[in-house]
């Protein structure tokens, strides 16, 4: 729980009493907690500052690039900072509600309007993190360079570090350059599996914790096909609205293999497996 001295702390930053906090579902990174004051309630999301220096900082970034353009809800970044040896992210707190009839169909139209927000370059202003992970956002002038130097070869190099051998990752590199669609950067959520959006009280969509860029746009729509959890008119409405380059299905095991190296390096076991799989799947195609 909160202490009553950061309690205090933030009704001073607020200028609001809060009056109770409640631990909500958090992670092995976070401490997520719902503020309640009279009349407001507010989200605070709590870590260690020396384990992950400048995380929750770089996640506002991140969300405030997704509310920017005004196509898909987006939780409000009220303020971010340090107690003691604690960082915080302060939040709008968004109501849950039912989905309305057209849910999925609206959640597919807005992801493809977010998808068409774009860059001259892909990255982001900055690194960020995917979990609890260090993600490069450098700028690179092509969708292939990025994927492979700012996404795979960080994992592969880290996943070698923690004794995960794979083999031929340079052949496999030229493979897929020759597979990744030279579209524009996009602005995608960028970790965008069932458990980082809700429903909000009016029915729609609204993205939360995102590791965002202007990145492949496939990745996002790879990553949600990684877990389930979103209905077929998603993807049916995404493509009416922003069509797909041509052959994406054969594409989607690729954009999974960066998520996949990522649970590797956090959780190791079955995944290395998995990533191998879908290594050998291009290397062999």
């Amino acid at each position: 729980m909160l202490e009553p001295d950061f309690l205090n702390e933030l009704s001073q930053k607020l200028d609001s009493k809060i009056i109770s906090h409640k631990p909500l579902s958090g992670g092995d990174i976070n401490e997520v907690y719902t503020l309640e004051s009279e009349n407001e309630k507010w989200v605070i999301k709590v870590n260690n500052a020396q384990r992950f220096p400048g995380m929750f900082e770089k996640e506002a970034a991140g969300l405030q690039a997704l509310r920017e353009p005004h196509i898909i809800d987006v939780p409000k970044v009220i303020t971010s900072g340090e107690h003691q040896n604690q960082s915080y992210l302060l939040l709008e707190h968004k109501a849950t509600g039912t989905k309305k009839q057209e849910f999925w169909t609206i959640f597919g139209r807005q992801l493809a309007k977010l998808h068409q927000q774009s860059a001259a370059k892909f990255g982001f202003e900055e690194d960020n993190y995917i979990g609890s992970l260090p993600q490069y956002n450098e700028a690179e002038d092509n969708a292939a360079e990025f994927y492979i130097n700012q996404r795979l070869k960080p994992q592969f190099a880290l996943a070698l570090e923690n004794g995960y051998k794979f083999t031929e990752i340079d052949r496999f590199y030229d493979k897929i350059r020759h597979l990744i669609p030279q579209e524009k950067p996009a602005l995608i959520h960028g970790d965008l599996w069932s458990g980082n959006f809700l429903v909000n009280a009016s029915g729609d969509p609204c993205l939360i914790d995102p590791a965002t860029a202007f990145a492949p746009r496939e990745m996002d729509i790879g990553l949600m096909h990684l877990f389930g959890g979103f209905n077929p008119s998603l993807f049916d409405a995404y493509n009416s609205e922003f069509p797909l380059a041509h052959g994406w299905p054969e594409r989607i095991k690729l954009w999974q293999l960066y998520y996949v190296l990522v649970h590797v390096n956090l959780f190791g076991g079955g995944y290395f497996a998995s990533a191998e799989a879908i290594l050998r799947h291009y290397l062999n195609s």
